[in-house]
Order: structure tokens, then C-alpha cells, then sequence
């Protein structure tokens, strides 16, 4: 029996998906699970899993054609199935009951031989974690594996070190980066792979390169925030030295905890407990007032192929170290797997940008709309310093500060970031 692909609800509030691209063919064999096709919205390029193991048989909805959650996408099942020639789907879009339930199975299918079927959410988190469903007993009606199994296989399982895992895409030059790997900050800074970011053009001829949806998107939020917002950068030179240790005496502790330690939650706790200090830094400006937010959510923009992406950690004001660790690590995971979904990307109500992973020193970053500032790292490198009139070597950065001049002035620009400063310079040795 043939199986529907459908457009999934891809966020609260995302109605709609453009398919960037097949990654199977009409006519080609389709594993359960396996990465079918990436749909773009919103600056995020996500991987719809196959529902079934079979044939694609038929596709519906080419690269670049946008449509509606629950659209008819696809038709996956056997060589010889009749599948609608006018790609009309019965399917309705599942409600928030039917979340952790399966459509029924193919009662003439032998199950021993092929994997149940299951929703997008389950699906979702298979990827994410590796996961062989035939392995997990299902709870679901007819042995059906739900979200609720999911979790608890998880849950009982040994945990992986996250010193194991690969970095994260912003910890890692050249392939999306935030920050460099913290136990290498005395290390000349390694060039981003041009071809990591960009395409190449053959040498014999000049070629029109397209503009993807991403790409268009990046142009006219930034060139709407230059018009927008008039931008002014103050500079500020970081000791990091306490934090450097910190990091070394702790880190595997927080391994053993299954996370990843590296200097960005220090940035990001910092940033977050200056920005409770001054929270007309995270706000959005309006014609008649500055609408102040109450909650912190610390955007983390990242470099990917083909443009750039903000993920957000949320309420990061009521989070410890450990805890904002622990939510980089989550981003990490759905980052690899291309599982970062539209509502990832978005509220954030200030971002922290990294150009020192190339070897910058500080640069002066566009203010992501409709936020009033952004914080950049610059390289962290070991410097020769003047403290108490001795000579001494410290690992430093210089961490720039760009801010919407209609919000705040230099003084309360420059005391937010002498507030990050200090935080990052007496930060604690427990």
C-alpha cells in the first residue's frame, strides 16, 4: 500500500515550506527513516525522514516550489502500485492528540520485515540520537513506537560523553562556527576553506550564480537594518584568563555529564546576566517607545554553506553554565542533522557573532532586526599585558559591541560591555 509524504508542521507558526531539494530519485529505493528531501523556510534547511521503507514512486513538489503544511509531496511504496496522478492528498495536518500516535500499518505487509510506521516527531528524534526503532518496544496501539517510548529508551540507556561527539558546528572552522575550540586559543587561527562556504566557479568561464532563498533572505534583513538602525561599535579588550582556567579544571566533570565544555556558555552566561543589569540592550525599538523583554533570549550566529542562521538559547538569564551547556549541546545535535526547526531561529532578543575564528581581531557586526544590539568575539590569542607595572602573558579578545544608536548612547553602551568584561575577568574558580 502506498505511503503519502506530506509537508509537516515545521513550527508553531510556520504554514508553509519550500522544498530546496530531492535527495531521492523517482524510482529509486527508499530506506525507512533515511533523509528524503530538505525543505527550506525561514533560513533553515530541515530533512524530511522517509515514513517507509519502498520505491519513491511518485514526486509531486519540485526544488523551489513552496507549499502548505500537509501538501501532498510525495508517494513512497512497491514497483506497480497505483499512486494519484494529480498529487490531491486526503491527508489532514495531525493534532497535538495524535502527536505521539502512528498511522496504522499495512495489515498485508509481513512486520518482521520492515519498520512501523511513525510520526514526524518520532522520526525526528530516531535521527537525532541514531536510533533503530525496531529495538524500542512500543507502547502505541498495535506496538506502535511514541514519542513517550522514545524518551524512555533514552532515558535508560548509557549516556555518550560528549567529548566523544563531533563539535559543534559553531566550534568548528569552516564548516559553521561561533567560537573556536577553547583548548587550542594559544594556536594560530585556522582559515575557513573557502569552498566550505562558498561555490566554485569554473576558470574558463563567468557564471550567473542563483540566489537562494536563504541568501535573499540574508540581503534584505541586513540591508533593512542598515537603513533601519543607525549602528555604532565600541571595543572593549577581555583578560580571559580565569575563565581559561575555569574551563580546564571543570571540563570533564561536564564530560562525564554528557556535555561539552567550551567558552561559549561563558560568553553567553556573561552577556545574559549584563543584559538583566541593562535591559535596554535587550529590547526592540519602536516609533513611540523601547519595548523592554522581561526574558533573555541570547541568539548564537552560526556560518553555514550558502548564508548564515541564528539558533536561540532561550531564557538564558535563569540558566547556569551547566545549563547553558547543555542547550548549545542540544543545538549541536539538531544542528549536524539538519533538525533545527524555524521556531529555533527565532525571538531572540540579542546575538552574539564570532569573526575571530578566522584570526579577526574585532569587527563591527550588523544588528539583527528588530534587536538593538550584538555582541562580537574576536580571536582569543595569548598577549603580552602590563599588570601591577610586571610583564605578563594572557589569553585576550577583544569583544565589540554594536549597538542601535536610537536606544542607547556611548556611555550605556560602554558600561553594558565593562559589565561583561568584569564578569568574564573575576569569573569564580569554583
Amino acid at each position: 500500500m502506498p505511503v503519502q509524504v506530506v509537508m509537516p508542521q515545521l513550527g508553531e507558526s510556520v504554514v508553509e515550506g519550500t522544498v530546496s531539494r530531492w535527495l531521492k530519485r523517482e524510482g529509486e529505493a527508499v530506506a525507512a527513516y533515511e533523509p528524503l528531501l530538505e525543505v527550506s523556510t525561514d533560513k533553515v534547511d530541515t530533512e524530511i525522514p522517509a515514513p517507509a521503507e519502498g520505491v519513491l514512486l511518485k514526486v509531486y513538489v519540485g526544488a523551489g516550489e513552496t507549499v502548505e503544511r500537509g501538501a501532498l509531496l510525495g508517494v513512497i511504496g512497491a514497483v506497480g502500485d497505483e499512486v494519484p496522478a494529480n498529487g490531491v492528498s486526503g491527508h489532514s495536518p495531525p493534532t497535538a492528540a495524535a502527536e505521539n500516535e502512528a498511522p496504522a500499518v499495512n495489515e498485508h505487509e509481513p512486520q518482521d520485515e520492515r519498520p512501523p510506521h511513525i510520526t514526524p516527531v518520532v522520526a525526528r528524534m530516531a535521527a537525532e540520537h541514531n536510533l533503530d526503532l525496531r529495538q524500542i518496544h512500543g507502547t502505541g496501539k498495535e506496538g506502535r513506537v511514541t514519542k513517550k517510548d522514545v524518551e524512555a529508551y533514552l532515558a535508560a540507556r548509557p549516556q555518550a560523553t560528549a567529548a566523544n561527539d563531533d563539535p559543534a558546528p559553531w566550534e568548528t572552522p569552516g564548516s559553521g562556527d561561533l567560537f573556536k575550540p577553547s583548548d587550542d586559543y594559544d594556536e594560530p587561527a585556522a582559515s575557513a576553506p573557502v569552498t566550505a562556504l562558498t561555490p566554485q566557479l569554473r576558470p574558463d568561464a563567468d557564471e550567473r550564480l542563483p540566489v537562494t532563498p536563504m541568501r535573499r533572505q540574508i540581503a534584505e534583513h541586513t540591508v533593512r537594518s542598515l537603513k533601519t538602525a543607525p549602528h555604532v561599535t565600541t571595543v572593549f579588550e577581555v583578560d580571559l584568563g580565569r575563565v581559561v582556567r575555569h574551563r580546564e579544571t571543570h571540563k570533564e566533570a561536564f564530560a562525564r555529564q554528557g556535555t561539552r565544555l567550551t567558552h561559549t556558555p561563558y560568553f553567553i552566561a556573561a552577556a545574559a546576566r549584563a543584559l538583566v543589569a541593562f535591559p535596554v540592550l535587550n529590547a526592540e525599538w519602536r516609533d513611540d517607545y523601547l519595548l523592554l523583554h522581561q526574558r533573555v533570549h541570547i541568539g548564537i550566529a552560526v556560518a553555514v554553506v550558502g548564508g548564515l542562521m541564528v539558533p536561540v538559547i532561550r531564557d538564558a538569564q535563569d540558566l547556569n553554565l551547566n545549563g547553558i551547556t547543555r542547550a548549545l549541546n542540544d543545538l549541536a545535535t539538531r544542528a549536524r542533522s539538519h533538525q533545527l526547526k524555524p521556531d529555533d531561529v527565532r525571538g531572540g532578543t540579542f546575538t552574539i557573532t564570532n569573526h575571530g575564528v578566522s584570526g579577526s581581531l574585532f569587527a563591527t557586526p550588523i544588528i539583527h532586526q528588530p534587536q538593538v544590539a550584538i555582541l562580537g568575539v574576536g580571536a582569543v590569542e595569548k598577549r603580552v599585558k602590563v599588570i601591577d607595572d610586571a610583564i605578563a602573558i594572557r589569553p585576550c579578545a577583544y569583544l565589540s559591541l554594536t549597538f542601535d544608536h536610537r536606544a542607547l548612547d556611548g556611555a550605556t553602551g560602554d558600561a553594558f560591555l565593562a559589565t561583561l568584561k568584569d564578569d568574564l575577568e573575576r569569573w569564580p574558580d569554583v
